[in-house]
């Protein structure tokens, strides 16, 4: 009745409600009952089968697998596996237990690569446990707690069969307060390369060990004789020092068999760091480097890793060959720059490592080829091309040797692409590592039981592995290198190798070429800009008497603007083109002008100086300074509207250049002068300054010449004066001085003289004729030689001798 009236819409009361849902509670009871013991009896069924109930909880344990000894074992070798189990769940896991279970033989490649995405996945096959005394066990897994584990058990317990590969699963089993039934909470599928004997037919295998890196050095150098190298930043003394990744790469590669591929860049910049060499910092300063021992130190290290090893020298600052073909061939003079670096590489690695270095190989970044990037790479005359399966792909249910022609006596050589990636992403893990190593082997054991034929595989990895990456590319290329199923081969003998008759030789176009790598090349504005600072660079040598100071850091810094390291670094590369272009502005401003103020000319001639200023420390010629008149009717320049002269400039000195002009007419007249090139090219900016002219007209000259003639005629005079009456006091004193020695004479003969005068008394003349008061006076009277011997003067016009 009750059910009925609430079906009808009527109201229930909150005392019927309550026993209706206690109601439906107690009804349900049995039910629910039923259902929690379903599967506690059939708890087989939950491990074995892993039950929707199980699957609810996948994953909740961590299994990493860290390390698996040895990597591919034979007859009578113990494998031992370590690793972690962590509980990431909320709940304590207990009675659980580690067990190592093996699945069958993995037939393709590519079931390896499937295994590989699901290596964790609780709904993928485990395989048999090996069970019995090779397991490890744990009372108590707390959430959030990791405890190691180690099992080793015989290869013959495995019960392994025929040649090949085989999964390896680590799982752990145990019971939660939520499912207490033993299920497995977590697994780690791994691979293990099973070759007990010597292979009949061996796969060649060349490994690429390269040796790249970033773009550390600009232009810039010092001022200096010795031109002390400016490094952009000390990234490069960390990779070299010990423990860096340049340091592992040399150290870890030292006694495999692999061929070295190495930037010259790299060497140089090194070589550079063994002397003296600065570091810029912020605000256009720098700091002297204190690497230099840590780059001989890596320098001889190299020299002995790569000692009868086979060297490939990239072309100088490894140029990003798909950049230039798809964006740089239209700019004139980009083709140009790969081939100098292509040049410079051979000569740069044998004067530092002392080892003749094969230039005949290119590389494209990841491998990636088209026509252009074809055409392009042996433009400068390599004649081998190192691409990847993935861009050179096969149809064929094998893999073919790598080395096959493509038109024009061109071979591509293709490396292995799933074994060239092994080794990429994040493996500071040691469980990440482990399983890249096994992943490694297991291909390429498979790949050598897809036929009965000997076959040559390259594998090409990144180009700048980290730290990580190169420790566990070395154990890898260590165990394949200690296998049974290949052997080492040069990069170049698998170039020679005879190429697969079914192996693709058709280069995919160009619109195959990966979208992801087009978006990271350098652009046209790129090239553009190189093209600019080659042209500057052009201009400003010729002028120059030491042209290798300038000429070989800035060609080498242009080919480092080029560089496959720019890639994913657009800002970075922006910045650094900009700084090269900005340095080279700089140094040809050292050759300029000084600016000049307006000059004034007085007359119809005149000379103008002009000032030449040299900052550079080297010394400048093959100049020309042409200074020109605007106004060649009011002013001209040497005869005509403008003259040159040939100028050369000692380094950090200045030179003034004389002009010889003549003006027509008053009034200003606008000057140009200008620095060129012997081929005619201005050369620095020009200078501009006015002349005012001020010519003087023909009276002004006649009244300035007569005033002229005035006062020399004046000075002339006094001259004549004065020269005349010296000569005539000359003449007085040679009479008195005779009428003296005339007086001594007859003093000495009488004792008296004739007429004696009164004392004191002195004769004057009072009249012309000579006569005086007391008669006259002959003139060859003597003049008495003394004076009176009273004091009193001498009256008016008389004359005193002194």
């Amino acid at each position: 009745m009750a059910e009925a009236a609430d079906f009808q819409g009527t109201s229930a009361s909150p005392a019927r409600r309550w026993l209706r849902r206690t109601g439906a509670l107690l009804a349900g009871a049995p039910l629910l009952a039923g259902l929690l013991q379903l599967p506690a009896a059939t708890p087989a069924d939950a491990a074995g089968q892993e039950s929707p109930q199980a699957a609810s909880s996948a994953g909740s344990v961590s299994v990493a697998v860290d390390s698996l000894s040895p990597t591919a074992p034979s007859e009578g070798d113990t494998i031992t596996v370590s690793g972690t189990v962590t509980n990431k769940g909320r709940q304590t896991v207990t009675g659980a237990h580690v067990d190592l279970q093996v699945g069958p033989p993995l037939e393709t490649r590519s079931a390896i690569d499937t295994l590989a995405k699901k290596s964790d996945d609780l709904q993928g096959p485990t395989g048999k446990k090996v069970g019995g005394k090779y397991s490890e066990k744990f009372p108590r897994l707390t959430p959030g707690v990791a405890q190691p584990f180690s099992i080793s058990v015989p290869a013959d317990k495995l019960d392994l069969g025929r040649d090949g590969v085989y999964q390896l699963a680590v799982a752990l089993s145990g019971e939660t307060a939520a499912q207490p039934w033993d299920q497995v909470l977590g697994v780690q599928r791994t691979f293990l390369p099973w070759q007990p004997e010597e292979a009949g037919t061996k796969t060649k295998t060349t490994f690429l060990w390269p040796l790249v890196s970033s773009a550390h050095m600009a232009a810039e150098t010092g001022s200096n004789e010795q031109q002390t190298p400016v490094f952009r930043d000390d990234e490069l003394a960390e990779e070299i020092a010990p423990g860096g990744r340049l340091d592992q790469m040399v150290s870890l590669g030292k006694g495999l068999d692999v061929t070295w591929v190495i930037d010259p860049d790299l060497l140089a910049s090194v070589d550079a760091m063994t002397g003296s060499y600065e570091v810029s910092g912020a605000n256009g300063t720098t700091t002297p480097g204190r690497s230099q021992e840590a780059a001989k130190h890596w320098l001889a290290e190299l020299q002995q890793a790569v000692t009868g090893e086979e060297v490939v020298a990239l072309p100088f600052g490894d140029p990003d060959l798909a950049s230039l073909a798809h964006n740089g061939t239209s700019v004139a003079g980009s083709l140009g720059h790969l081939k100098e670096a292509t040049t410079v590489a051979a000569e740069t690695v044998d004067t530092i490592l002392h080892v003749k270095p094969s230039t005949d190989f290119v590389w494209p970044v990841d491998g990636a080829i088209d026509p252009s990037i074809v055409k392009v790479a042996t433009s400068a005359g390599a004649d081998k091309v190192i691409a990847r399966g993935d861009s050179l792909q096969d149809n064929l249910s094998y893999t073919p040797s790598a080395a096959r022609p493509i038109g024009g006596g061109t071979t591509a050589v293709v490396a292995d692409s799933r074994m060239s990636t092994a080794f990429q992403g994040n493996l500071t893990r040691a469980s990440a590592s482990t399983l890249a190593v096994q992943r490694f082997l297991a291909q390429s054991l498979t790949l050598g039981l897809q036929t009965g034929k000997q076959r040559s595989v390259v594998i090409a990895p990144q180009r700048m592995p980290s730290v990580s990456q190169a420790q566990t590319m070395a154990e890898a290329v260590a165990a394949l290198q200690d296998g049974n199923w290949s052997e080492s081969q040069d990069l170049a003998a698998a170039a020679k190798a005879k190429p697969d008759a079914s192996a693709n030789t058709k280069v995919p176009p160009t619109s195959a070429y990966p979208s992801s790598l087009r978006k990271q090349e350098l652009p046209r504005a790129a090239f553009e800009q190189i093209a600019r600072t080659q042209g500057k660079l052009d201009k400003f040598k010729v002028i120059l008497t030491i042209q290798a100071r300038v000429v070989t850091p800035f060609g080498r810094a242009m080919n480092r603007e080029m560089s496959t390291s720019w890639r994913g670094r657009g800002v970075a590369a922006v910045g650094y083109r900009d700084g090269i272009e900005s340095y080279l502005d700089g140094l040809i401003d050292g050759v300029k002008l000084i600016q000049k103020s307006e000059t004034k000319l007085s007359g119809r001639s005149a000379t103008i100086p002009v000032t030449v200023q040299n900052n550079l420390v080297q010394g400048v010629e093959h100049l020309e300074l042409r200074l020109t008149s605007k106004n060649p009717t009011r002013l001209k320049i040497g005869g005509d509207a403008y003259e040159e002269q040939r100028v050369a400039v000692n380094g950090g000195h200045a030179q003034s250049v004389k002009f010889t002009t003549s003006a027509n007419a008053n009034g200003r007249a606008e000057v140009v002068a200008q620095l060129y090139t012997e081929d005619g090219q201005k050369y620095g900016a020009p200078v501009v300054f006015d002349v005012r002219v001020t010519e003087v007209t023909p009276t002004v000259m006649l009244v300035i010449g007569g005033g002229v003639l005035i006062l020399v005629l004046a000075g002339f005079r006094m001259y004549t004066q004065r020269k005349r009456a010296a000569a005539r006091e000359a003449a007085e004193d040679d009479d008195l001085a005779e009428a003296d020695d005339e007086d001594e004479g007859p003093r000495s003969r009488t004792d008296a003289p004739r007429n004696p005068q009164p004392s004191g008394t002195r004769l004057e003349q009072d009249n012309p004729d000579g006569s005086g008061a007391d008669g006259p006076q002959q003139p060859s009277d003597p003049a008495p030689d003394t004076a009176a011997e009273n004091a009193d003067p001498s009256g008016t016009g008389e004359r005193v001798d002194r």
